[in-house]
């Protein structure tokens, strides 16, 4: 990284964390993924939509039907960011690995996505024509298709040039259950790979940061990895979440909340490329916050956890996994990380937008 770096902080104003009981209108960080989007999902949505399903709040619905082998599941996402191209991947590649990996995620094998397009006046066809090649490839790579859609238009300076809304089905087996819930204490915790690239590459590539060493994003599916894992313990893997917005740390608040259990990390465990270690500490940002698209967390058996690490290395998106903690029957709902030196601190949610729109 260049310490020469001509940065440019203009723009990079986070808002203020607030409490959002007080507001009466929508700020950005209703959008962070943080406390104030789980306030504001419990305090609107499912105060009018609230139902078993939906009140469970995974990243896909499980839906059993009438004499089914098997079940459905469902998941929705829209996707937005600037710039619209990244090193690693566009909008086009993440809405599609995004409702592939919250299909995943809830142990289902994906196999439609739908996909809507909110396109800006005066956005170049080109442009256009390289999101849906991206789609194209991200779609085969993950083996679904893309079998209904929609476009609107709206004016000029009123869609980022394009916002992308993408639905998908797929297909868990009877004997699959995964959730949000299912942690328990003694179980394992693993992450997939080295955290914080998407967010890091993103923030690098719309602000001009200039980094030396080309960071990339993450973004990719995951269903594959998901399916080597399953295959090599399919009833240990208890819990299963990709930590995109608020990053490793918000996610595994939810899932402490979700289960009513404690977790522990190991700061020394958690993989982190230099790259991104020294932006964020340039930065002051805590890379256990930052963004990831494609990597995933999971809370599987202890005696199974070696298998399962092992299948992940063998897949080209789980060479970097490791086991990074572990759930324990403290405090429900709390997030500890023991430091190199033999301290220990709380990693509460995410309050407010670390970050701009990355995502």
């Amino acid at each position: 990284m260049s310490e020469q770096a001509d940065l440019n902080f203009e723009g990079l104003s986070c808002p203020v964390p607030l409490p959002d009981t007080t507001l009466d209108r929508i700020v950005l960080g209703h959008g962070s993924g943080g406390r104030m989007s789980h306030h504001l999902v419990r305090q609107v949505f499912l105060a009018d939509l609230n139902n078993p399903t939906l009140s469970q709040l995974n990243d896909g619905a499980v839906l059993s039907l009438p004499d089914g082998d098997g079940r459905l599941v469902l998941s929705t996402d829209a996707h937005v960011v600037q710039p619209l191209f990244f090193p690693g991947g566009d909008i086009g590649r993440l809405a599609v690995c995004g409702t592939v990996n919250d299909l995943a995620m809830m142990g289902a094998r994906p196999l439609w996505l739908t996909a809507a397009f909110v396109l800006e006046e005066g956005l170049p066809i080109e442009t256009l024509q390289r999101v849906v090649r991206s789609m194209r490839e991200a779609a085969a790579e993950a083996g679904v298709a893309v079998v209904a859609g929609d476009t609107k238009v709206v004016e000029r300076g009123s869609a980022d040039g394009m916002f992308i809304t993408t639905a998908g089905a797929g297909w868990a087996p009877a004997d699959v259950d995964i959730s949000g819930a299912n942690a328990r204490p003694g179980d394992v915790v693993l992450v997939s790979g080295t955290l914080g690239d998407h967010g890091i590459a993103v923030l690098s590539e719309r602000e001009g940061l200039g980094f030396e060493t080309e960071l990339r994003s993450d973004v990719a599916p995951l269903n594959g990895l998901v399916a080597a894992m399953l295959e090599a313990a399919p009833e240990a893997v208890h819990v299963l979440r990709d930590p995109t917005r608020g990053g490793l740390a918000t996610t595994l608040n939810e899932i402490a909340m979700q289960s009513g259990v404690s977790i522990e990390l190991e700061e020394e465990r958690i993989p982190l490329q230099p790259a991104v270690r020294s932006a964020c500490e340039m930065l002051g940002f805590d890379p256990l916050y930052v963004a990831n698209e494609g990597k995933l967390v999971a809370c599987v058996a202890p005696d199974a956890a070696e298998a399962i690490l092992g299948a992940m290395h063998a897949h080209p998106y789980g060479e970097h996994a490791a086991v990074v903690g572990r759930v324990t029957g403290g405090p429900g709902g709390q997030v500890t990380l023991r430091t190199p030196i033999g301290g220990t601190r709380i990693l509460d949610m995410l309050a407010g937008e670390m970050l701009p729109r990355i995502c």
